[in-house]
């Protein structure tokens, strides 16, 4: 990662980073991001910095649409995992520094607490980062939209696909928090309802484990087919590895990443991940459109850091946000964060990340998910040529229906 001044404020967390604008738009107030992401963490790579140079493609290729582009600025901290800080960091921004709307928060803990603030400040939450389905559940609200996936999308996914290919007694290796928990539960209930069965878990405590050999040990004396692994960035790296070297893939043994992403599999290695199983809205190899974005994006990337989910998801919602805000004006959307939202509604949604879409009256944005198989290694033509397609769910059933979500803002 290169170290320059620039990245040092970063990490120092509330620097504002890009301006969007044009000699004709100086009159406009200005309309501020406040990215809320992990620069530090195990989710650093799947956003971090990344994010940053994703947002700032979304606020110039807006620009570059219109003739009269608004005013765009946006700040950039990191939540250290820590929902105090997070909170602390969120209200600063909304309250004294002038935030419009919240974006990523790559922690399902702080995410939901976020939702809540949003609401009371009638400012806008653009949940890019978080998997919890409680979002668009009963946590839904008028001031946030759940972008990118959820922990719905990500069982139904690779839960069903794998007992339908025979994997149907599974253990469970889960993050100990929100997101983790939501992961276990809504892929033990795929799992269950394709008819198969779960013959234990072993909970870790998160973010501070980094020897997964006790509860490997546990997974591999269920003697369950499937070991599915609800966590995320660098513990499903390691828990990955950790698993190769006790060998339990060559007993039998199949792993399924929940939210296993691009960058996490390049990490851990063809050889170490080939024939694991995933779930992912967004590739960059997936089609010309995806391929187009990531070649806008690369130069600005880390040093040798492809576009992940995370990132594509915080471009597509800031472009469709700017749309918004377009749509009723600078004043008008700084005035209201719920009207944003609305808006966000009424719109149907196209970017080269998903495609078309739309967000659902319950928040949920809408596109489809893709189940991906790491290639064997005599197939991989470089580092980040890892995918090989299995499938694609359809945007309407890649996410849970609005009637079962428990929504209070949708009618019965």
């Amino acid at each position: 990662m290169k170290s320059t001044r620039r990245h040092a404020l970063i990490l120092a967390g509330g620097t504002t980073l890009s301006i969007a604008g044009s000699a004709r738009g100086q009159a406009q107030p200005v309309i501020r991001l406040g990215i809320l992401g992990d620069l530090s963490g195990p989710y650093r790579d799947l956003s971090g910095l990344g994010t940053a140079t994703c947002v700032r493609q979304a606020i110039q290729d807006f620009a570059a649409a219109q003739g009269n582009p608004i005013r765009v600025e946006f700040l950039h901290a990191d939540h250290q995992h820590k929902p105090d800080v997070g909170m602390a960091i969120a209200r600063q921004w909304y309250d004294r520094q002038d935030v419009d709307a919240i974006l990523e928060v790559n922690n399902s803990a702080i995410a939901l607490a976020i939702a809540d603030l949003a609401r009371e400040k009638d400012k806008v939450f653009l949940a890019t980062g978080p998997a919890t389905a409680e979002l668009y559940g009963p946590r839904c609200g008028p001031n946030h939209v759940h972008w990118t996936y959820d922990t719905w999308m990500l069982a139904n996914g690779a839960g069903r696909a794998m007992v339908r290919a025979g994997g149907d007694t599974w253990f469970f290796l889960t993050a100990d928090y929100a997101f983790g928990h939501a992961l276990q539960r809504d892929t033990q209930r795929a799992v269950e309802g394709a008819g198969g069965r779960v013959l234990g878990n072993a909970r870790y405590p998160f973010p501070s484990t980094t020897d997964f050999s006790s509860f490997l040990v546990q997974a591999q004396a269920s003697r369950a087919k499937v070991l599915g692994l609800a966590n995320a960035g660098t513990d499903f790296v390691n828990s990955v590895k950790q698993a190769h070297e006790f060998g339990l893939s060559q007993r039998g043994m199949k792993m399924v990443g929940l939210l296993g992403l691009l960058g996490d599999v390049r990490a851990i290695g063809a050889d170490q991940a080939q024939g694991l199983l995933l779930t992912e809205p967004f590739y960059w190899d997936f089609d010309d459109r995806t391929r187009a974005f990531t070649r806008r994006v690369l130069p600005g990337m880390p040093t040798g850091i492809y576009p992940s989910t995370n990132h594509a998801g915080a471009y597509s919602a800031v472009l469709h946000y700017q749309k918004a805000v377009a749509a009723l004006g600078a004043s008008a959307a700084k005035a209201s964060g719920r009207a944003v939202v609305a808006q966000m509604k009424a719109m149907p949604t196209e970017d080269d990340c998903f495609g078309p879409g739309r967000v659902r009256e319950d928040g949920r944005k809408i596109h489809a998910a893709h189940l991906f198989e790491v290639k064997p290694v005599a197939q991989v033509r470089h580092e980040w040529d890892l995918y090989r397609l299995v499938g694609t769910i359809a945007p309407e059933e890649a996410m849970r229906p609005v009637a079962e979500g428990g929504c209070p803002m949708v009618r019965g």
